[in-house]
């Protein structure tokens, strides 16, 4: 039967108000399309498709609910695709907007289930105080550009409205989340796949990789100040003692180069920050009341310097611990003034050619035991960074160790969670055109154990807005972040070479590098380099993971290059931002995205498939982990005790009568022994017929007489922890030995029957074979085996 142009849209608002609904030729058509009226009214209570008419005066009001058109062709399309998924176990959910990831897993045949957040809820997390609570997190660096809400794709037809709608109680097997308490993954299935692992803060956090990164050298030979700046935890008492004394060597050991620099009067780009013009050398520093006495400070940290290097080399071992500082709290005092006055504010020093000798050479000591002194300078800088705040919130630079001290301790919430991290600030960095810059670098791991990570060939550097200089400290200066960056407007002494979206792609930073004759050290420096440091923080973290199967993570690291393009690690991003924010992000973050699709979706069912630009640097060997018991443990065994001696049982000239008999008169008792249980005396026959008639055995005979054989089973009473020992007793007219017997058969059952003693002088050269068990710590009385 045909169908009219007219009766092809169904008008399902019409239904609400006429109370009746148009029909349908085809029956299946006519029930799918009740399933959709049954879908499609959730929306009125989300308040999405409600519209109210104003009714004229007079009237009562009256609410009329306007309903999407529904086309059948396309009703009947939505079905197959989410029928088609639904068997395959294609749905997801995606939280935020990430239309390449939606759009990606379309393309493969997926269908999405729209995951609904609270408005309310996106307000919040824009707060500066919404991750102050997440500590395990990390410290992500989303964009103020992403949010929770679903972003509003172009669907004309509603065709992903509608499918959505259709699959909204099946299970969701794919999840992007851009944070990783949106979904509890103990509560998913095996087969359900989430981006995001639990208890990632080990290494996202600032904290979290300032305190793993020190146990490097339980799982790898690495130094980790090869790659990452010393950091400390101000809020511990060790480290902050420990952050004061490197923060004295540091002085000691910057007034030793700012020496010789002088002296060399360098001009290069890395030392030029640090050599004042004549101008800035005419300046006095206002707090100095007294000359400098250059040769003294000189000689104390020349000192100092040398303390450090026996300790790194284990030679003050044998020093007191009673032996005085070589410095004391006034000595310090009075020292790091100068030390300000002389580096920072310039006071007017001479110095002589023995002194630049002097620091020349500690220097060289210093340089083949301390990776990080080029980068140190000679200001003694230091970044302060609040861990739980992300996208460069809170972190300020300082130089003035009284400065930072009274930083941190204005905030007593962060140093109470011990939030509060200091890092040696580079000083020496790589520049672009007289601009500081650092590079993003993603990594993906898919899998704690076996460890198994994979490295993206693109990156991209992103530049702060003002000209690089150390005599200010100023957030525009020193953080690139683009989350601060966007909101300043460029210097106009910055250099034209770099872009005002203050990003580059790495083929524009290789072709600056190929302008420097230093294009080779990209692959062989840089990129190097960079995959160590990753590989090396996550190799600390790992056992402290919760390695959970169809899951993986992308990461964001970010890097500076040194004078000598080292690559140093400063932190690493969860949730690394994904906004196309500029026409390098938007190229590079779409292709990182639909790569990360390649390598977790496509090459599950295709090893062979291709994972666009993601490298495989690491995949270790798996360990067999030990199915968890619980924290109560439970140790089965004995408690071994020492043996006591044994008594002594015959007088030693009996054995030695033993020992001298002859090999025929020790056959010929052996045999009499054998013999033994066929002599069975009448009284015990008698005894063991009453026995087993059921009449009670008669009373035990006199002592005096002499006692009656019975041959009985030879029976061992075992007791714990006892003492076992075979003893062979010849028995002799005149010894003093002893006959361990029984009185009837059925006490080879019960442990308490008495044991008495005999004479033996019918009994003589009989040899016999006691077992006896002598309980450790009890009576002398003994039970034993009897062999006749």
């Amino acid at each position: 039967m045909e169908v009219t142009e007219s009766r092809q849209s169904v008008r399902l608002g019409q239904q609400a108000t006429d109370g009746c609904c148009t029909p349908c030729p085809d029956s299946g058509e006519t029930e799918g399309l009740s399933k959709v009226q049954e879908v499609l009214q959730c929306n009125q209570n989300e308040g999405k498709t409600l519209q109210t008419t104003t009714p004229p005066e007079g009237k009562n009001r009256r609410s009329v609910v306007s309903m999407p058109v529904i086309n059948p062709d396309r009703l009947r399309t939505a079905k197959a695709i989410t029928n088609k998924a639904v068997k395959m176990h294609k749905i997801f959910s995606v939280q935020g907007p990430y239309p390449v990831i939606r759009a990606g897993l379309r393309a493969r045949g997926w269908v999405e289930q729209h995951m609904y957040r609270p408005k309310q809820h996106a307000h919040h997390r824009h707060s500066d105080e919404s991750r102050a609570s997440c500590n395990d997190a990390g410290d992500s660096d989303d964009d103020d550009d992403n949010s929770d809400d679903v972003e509003k794709e172009p669907d004309p037809d509603g065709l992903y409205d509608l499918m959505s709608r259709l699959v909204r109680n099946e299970m969701v097997y794919f999840y992007w989340v851009n944070r990783r308490e949106t979904i509890n993954s103990n509560s998913l299935q095996k087969e359900q796949i989430i981006n995001h692992f639990a208890k990632a803060g080990s290494f996202t956090t600032k904290v979290g990789l300032c305190v793993n990164l020190r146990n490097l050298h339980w799982f790898d030979s690495a130094d980790p100040d090869t790659f990452f700046p010393r950091c400390y935890r101000l809020a511990a008492r060790d480290e902050k003692q420990a952050f004061i004394e490197d923060y004295r060597r540091t002085a000691c050991i910057s007034l030793l180069k700012y020496i010789v620099e002088r002296e060399q009067n360098s001009q290069g780009e890395g030392t030029s920050n640090n050599v004042r013009t004549v101008q800035d050398r005419r300046k006095r520093c206002k707090r100095q009341s007294r000359p400098v006495v250059l040769s003294q400070m000189i000689d104390r940290a020349l000192k100092v310097c040398q303390e450090f290097l026996e300790s790194v080399e284990h030679r003050d071992i044998d020093i007191s611990l009673e032996t005085p500082d070589t410095l004391t709290q006034e000595d310090w005092t009075e020292f790091i003034d100068n030390y300000y006055c002389v580096v920072h504010g310039e006071a007017q020093i001479e110095s002589s050619s023995h002194l630049v000798t002097c620091c020349k050479a500690m220097l060289q000591q210093l340089a083949a035991v301390s990776p990080q002194l080029d980068i140190d300078g000679t200001h003694n800088i230091w970044i302060i960074k609040p861990g739980a705040k992300s996208r460069g919130r809170g972190i300020k630079c300082a130089k003035r160790l009284d400065q930072i001290l009274r930083l941190v301790g204005s905030d007593s919430t962060l140093t109470k969670d011990n939030k509060w991290v200091v890092q040696k600030y580079l000083e020496r960095p790589l520049l672009v055109y007289g601009t500081k810059f650092d590079v993003r670098q993603w990594f993906l791991v898919t899998d704690w154990n076996p460890l198994t990570v994979w490295f993206y060939k693109k990156c991209y550097l992103r530049f702060s807005t003002q000209p690089f200089s150390l005599d200010i400290l100023d957030s525009s200066v020193h953080l690139c972040n683009n989350s601060i960056q966007k909101h300043l407007r460029p210097s106009q002494q910055r250099h034209r070479g770099i872009p005002e979206d203050n990003m580059w792609s790495d083929e524009q930073f290789r072709t600056f590098l190929s302008s420097q004759g230093r294009k080779a050290q990209w692959e062989t420096v840089v990129v190097p380099g960079m995959k160590k440091a990753v590989i090396h923080a996550l190799q600390t973290t790992q056992d402290l993971m919760e390695s959970r199967k169809n899951t993986f993570e992308l990461y964001g690291a970010d890097f500076m290059l040194g004078r000598d393009l080292r690559p140093w690690l400063i932190e690493i991003n969860a949730s690394p931002t994904m906004a196309p924010s500029t026409t390098v992000t938007a190229r590079l973050c779409a292709a990182v995205q639909e790569d990360t699709l390649r390598v977790v979706l496509d090459r599950r069912t295709d090893r062979t498939a291709k994972t666009g630009d993601f490298q495989l640097i690491c995949r270790q060997a798996g360990v067999e982990v030990p199915q968890y018991i619980g924290v109560n443990l439970l140790v089965e065994g004995f408690r071994i005790k020492q043996p006591c001696p044994l008594p002594p049982l015959r007088p030693s000239i009996f054995s030695a009568q033993k020992h001298r008999g002859t090999i025929k008169e020790k056959e010929a008792a052996a045999q009499k022994v054998k013999l033994l249980p066929k002599m069975v005396p009448k009284c015990a026959e008698a005894r063991l017929k009453n026995t087993s008639s059921g009449g009670l055995p008669p009373p035990p005979p006199p002592l005096p007489e002499p006692p009656l054989f019975v041959p009985i089973e030879t029976f061992t009473l075992h007791l714990p922890m006892t003492v076992n020992a075979s003893i062979r007793l010849p028995l002799h007219a005149y010894s003093d030995s002893v006959l361990l017997y029984k009185r009837r058969t059925e006490v080879s059952k019960v442990p308490s029957e008495k044991v008495q003693s005999c004479p033996t002088e019918k009994y003589q050269d009989l040899a016999l074979l006691l077992d006896i068990t002598i309980p450790k710590r009890s009576k002398p009385a003994v039970t034993g085996s009897l062999s006749i």
